[in-house]
């Protein structure tokens, strides 16, 4: 070998070693990008796993805490696990016992709980559902299902779950109060029905007397004095007052046959203008109406009893020369609130809740019956209102009313 080729391959070994060492020097720098790569991956895994257990912790609490029964299945019906309120209602420990659905379902509602089952699977949920399943310690209770689809990382369908909550003791109390909405509407039917006869029966009587006394004014007018003609006068002024009685009784046990409502539009400028033309106001007295009034939806006959039955009792205790019933009214979110204000005789204090109770009046007022203001109390009641005043004795009385939009 010559000393050319000598120097050749010498430089040849000096540029191997070189790369070789510039090899070992990237390799070793790349060995420590890795590995410090490697533990920020290890140190991010051990966070990640901590807070996943953590969070599976958290998860796990909120499941075992459930107010509400808890129930996870598979597509097939099969109960995968329940949590504590839903093994207190069922009454099975899963895994230890195997349990489907089906098992549970009342057989009435068997289909309905198909139907159910199937809109689930179409849908990805139902809420709602109510029905009646089987329980191994506590028989057949009512419950209220909300559920939805479970579905893995492709979107598909792998199981479901739902809350289920015991309301047999709430449909008892339900079925409870229906029965006993339904027997007191059957007792106030049977309650006006009796007050119609009542009344018929107790006016017959009454006619049947008024027309013996006019009898005996017109045969005996040449022998009675002046006092027998007087007494004439009171019992027929007594046979009048007993009709309007036997009427308010009739209207009072009426008011409450909601069956009968009706449901319009009622305009209650037009309900002032016939009560003007229906009761006798006196020439000293004016209705004054502050604004257009409201037209309100309910029952016109009901209506017009209370702006009547409120009218007519201030008609009786005003005496002032001149007497004023001012009616106005404010429009609230959901109300209406009606003032009618007049300048009559004026309420003491401890009569302001006695005045709404049955027969009972203020004064020896001959045309009060006593039954007016507690007419006007229950159709206030049926229109979810209230009823209150103010008053001044020998000033004046305020009636305010709320009446549901």
């Amino acid at each position: 070998m010559s000393t050319t080729d000598l120097e050749i391959l010498q430089r040849a070994l000096l540029r191997e070693r070189k790369a070789r060492k510039a090899a070992e020097n990237i390799l070793e720098e790349k060995s420590r990008e890795l590995y410090s790569i490697t533990q920020q991956l290890k140190e991010a895994n051990e966070k990640l796993q901590s807070g996943l257990t953590e969070k599976t912790t958290e998860l796990q609490g909120v499941f075992d805490n459930l107010v509400d029964a808890y129930v996870l299945m598979d597509l097939g019906g099969n109960i995968i696990k329940l949590n504590e309120a839903a093994k207190e209602l069922f009454g099975y420990d899963v895994p230890k016992e195997a349990v489907n659905v089906v098992r549970l379902i009342y057989k009435e509602d068997f289909n309905y709980a198909m139907l159910s089952f199937n809109l689930l699977i179409e849908t990805g949920s139902f809420s709602d559902y109510i029905a009646r399943v089987y329980t191994k310690n506590k028989g057949v209770r009512w419950v209220h299902i909300n559920a939805s689809i479970i579905k893995n990382s492709k979107n598909k369908p792998i199981g479901a779950q739902g809350i289920v909550k015991d309301i047999t003791d709430q449909r008892a109390i339900e079925q409870q109060n229906n029965k006993l909405v339904q027997d007191l509407e059957k007792s106030n039917e049977e309650l006006a029905e009796y007050a119609h006869i009542v009344s018929h029966d107790l006016k017959s009587p009454l006619r049947s007397i008024n027309a013996l006394v006019n009898w005996l004014r017109e045969d005996y007018k040449s022998i009675l004095d002046d006092a027998g003609l007087e007494n004439m006068r009171l019992i027929e002024q007594t046979l009048e007052k007993m009709e309007h009685l036997i009427n308010g009784i009739l209207n009072y046990s009426s008011v409450n046959n909601i069956a009968v409502l009706k449901h319009e539009a009622v305009d209650i400028n037009s309900i002032i203008k016939e009560i003007e033309n229906t009761i006798f106001i006196p020439k000293h007295i004016k209705i004054i109406k502050k604004q257009n009034l409201p037209v309100i939806n309910g029952d016109k006959t009901r209506l017009q009893q209370l702006f009547q039955n409120i009218i007519s009792n201030a008609v009786n205790y005003i005496d002032k020369e001149i007497g004023i019933i001012q009616i106005s009214f404010e429009d609230k979110k959901t109300h209406y609130l009606f003032e009618i204000k007049d300048n009559g005789i004026g309420i003491e204090k401890e009569y302001f809740d006695k005045i709404f109770k049955i027969f009972q009046s203020l004064g020896n007022n001959k045309n009060s019956t006593g039954i007016g203001l507690s007419i006007v109390k229950k159709i206030i009641e049926i229109y979810d209102g209230e009823i209150w005043l103010e008053s001044v004795p020998k000033v004046g009385t305020s009636f305010f009313f709320t009446l549901k939009k």
